[in-house]
């Protein structure tokens, strides 16, 4: 018995680990292929042009930071995955086929998921930015390892630096005295285990904790944003966009840049390189978007006039259901039903009973807004912030390496928040639900009310920013017409003064 039982242990964790391992080689290949769309051109020609020092130390960072997109996407996930595999074991209880769905499986994602997210936030990701930085040691010679050994040695600093930056914030916010000790004996006391089990949690903490603060700021911005994103994706009717002017216009503009270059490259005109070289850049952009424009002129009157009312009212729709639940979420809070409470909450075991009141219809819905809560977030980033918008074809690696710290970020903080903000009542498993600051009611309150009236105020301000700039615009004129018919009458007055002393 006791042999079966260990085979039964042993075949039960390879199934996981392939699993693991499967669901991984597809996540990193889709990260790749993502990275390759985004990266500069000429950086990929001397990633294959030889294989010198730098070709190598950018597939390194570029690696790396494939590795940390594939980790961001487990990340954001993990809930989605979660929920589907409780709603999929409360269906099939007894099938034979889902029986490698279960808890012991989902858990070990969660665990490899925080432990992937420690690694890339705190070590691989640092030493690609000093990688790709780095020049070798002075003195030392040139090559692969002199490069390696300053990354090394910039990241020693590095930890040393943040390791006591974490010790005075323990210290500060922790009241016992043991947390009160010098630095120097914290660092001859304390172990690799001591900092691995106590240090990088809570540094993990406090990054979840700013990550969360960041959706706070990007994803009621990204709720607004995202209709102008996908207004311009989608076809809009003819009473909304005239398609035909477009195209007449950009037709018009590329055969006038065609003369303007033909008449450059006349013989008996001086040699004008820098303006040819810019009318002919300007010429792909405008063919572009006459490609562009001829695609949508081609679209049906149906894809026309019914579908872009169909995407505004789904993403309408996708906003309100996520503020309603924020509010149902602040009165079982106000009620003491809803605080995650950390460490001290217990974690879910599958397959035992529905987590949403609607059952699988619920579940896809939570499903549905946690993805769309993750893709507002990011739109809101880039729309703040020009240096992080990666570019099709023109992204350079630096660049590169900050949209994956910062994606990295936000999706580790995305079951934090969903479970925040009461979109999903799935308890955070394993290190991601030990996190002391989600037990502190007022944090949890106060940031579900400013994630509330945030997401308002932006929408509030998208839909009525037209109306507000037509009344600001006609009281602008009312108030300067007025202003011009009293001077007017003011020199009238002053002239007929002057008339009758005349």
């Amino acid at each position: 018995m006791d042999v079966n039982l260990r085979e039964q242990i042993f075949h039960n964790a390879v199934r996981e680990y392939i699993i693991s391992l499967l669901l991984f080689i597809l996540l990193y290949v889709s990260s790749y292929a993502t990275i390759c769309a985004f990266r500069r051109r000429a950086d990929r020609e001397d990633c294959y042009s030889g294989d010198d020092e730098d070709a190598m130390v950018y597939r390194i960072a570029l690696w790396i930071c494939t590795f940390t997109l594939a980790v961001s996407a487990a990340a954001v996930l993990l809930l989605p995955i979660s929920i589907v595999s409780n709603e999929v074991l409360i269906l099939y209880p007894n099938s034979y086929y889902v029986q490698w769905l279960n808890s012991s499986l989902i858990h070990g994602l969660w665990n490899h998921v925080f432990l992937c997210s420690n690694l890339s936030l705190f070590i691989l990701m640092p030493f690609a930015y000093f990688f790709t930085e780095s020049e070798g040691l002075a003195g030392s010679r040139k090559g692969i390892m002199a490069r390696v050994y300053e990354t090394s040695i910039v990241l020693l600093l590095l930890a040393v630096l943040v390791f006591g930056l974490a010790w005075v914030a323990s210290a500060l916010i922790d009241k016992d005295k043991s947390s009160r000790q010098t630095l120097f004996g914290v660092l001859m006391s304390c172990s690799l285990i001591d900092v691995w089990n106590l240090y990088l949690p809570y540094l993990y903490s406090c990054i979840s904790l700013l990550g969360v603060l960041m959706l706070l700021v990007c994803t009621p911005f990204g709720f607004a944003k995202m209709f102008t994103v996908v207004g311009g994706l989608v076809v809009k009717p003819r009473y909304l966009r005239d398609i035909d002017v477009e195209l007449d216009t950009a037709k018009f503009e590329e055969e006038n840049i065609r003369r303007k270059i033909t008449h450059l490259n006349a013989p008996t005109l001086a040699n004008g390189h820098s303006s040819n070289s810019e009318l002919r850049q300007r010429l792909k952009e405008v063919q572009s978007d006459r490609r562009e424009l001829e695609k949508r002129h081609q679209a049906s009157s149906l894809h026309r006039n019914i579908g872009y009312p169909l995407v505004m009212l789904l993403l309408l729709g996708l906003t309100v259901v996520s503020g309603l639940m924020v509010a149902q979420n602040i009165i079982q809070l106000l009620v003491g039903e809803a605080l995650p409470m950390g460490s001290s909450s217990k974690e879910t075991v599958l397959g035992i009973t529905s987590l949403s009141s609607l059952g699988p219809i619920g579940a896809a819905l939570e499903i549905i807004l946690i993805l769309y809560l993750m893709l507002a977030s990011v739109v809101g980033l880039f729309s703040f912030s020009k240096y992080f918008r990666p570019t099709l074809n023109d992204t350079p690696m630096t660049m590169i390496i900050g949209d994956c710290i910062v994606i990295l970020i936000l999706s580790s903080a995305l079951p934090v928040l969903s479970r925040t903000l009461g979109i999903t009542n799935f308890n955070l498993l394993g290190d991601f639900g030990r996190m002391d600051w989600l037990g502190n009611f007022y944090l949890i309150l106060s940031y579900n009310l400013v994630f509330a009236v945030a997401t308002a105020l932006c929408l509030v301000n998208k839909f009525t920013a037209t109306i507000r700039n037509e009344l600001f615009q006609r009281i602008r004129s009312i108030f300067k017409r007025d202003h011009r018919s009293a001077v007017s009458a003011h020199s009238t007055s002053l002239n007929g003064g002057v008339c009758s002393d005349d």
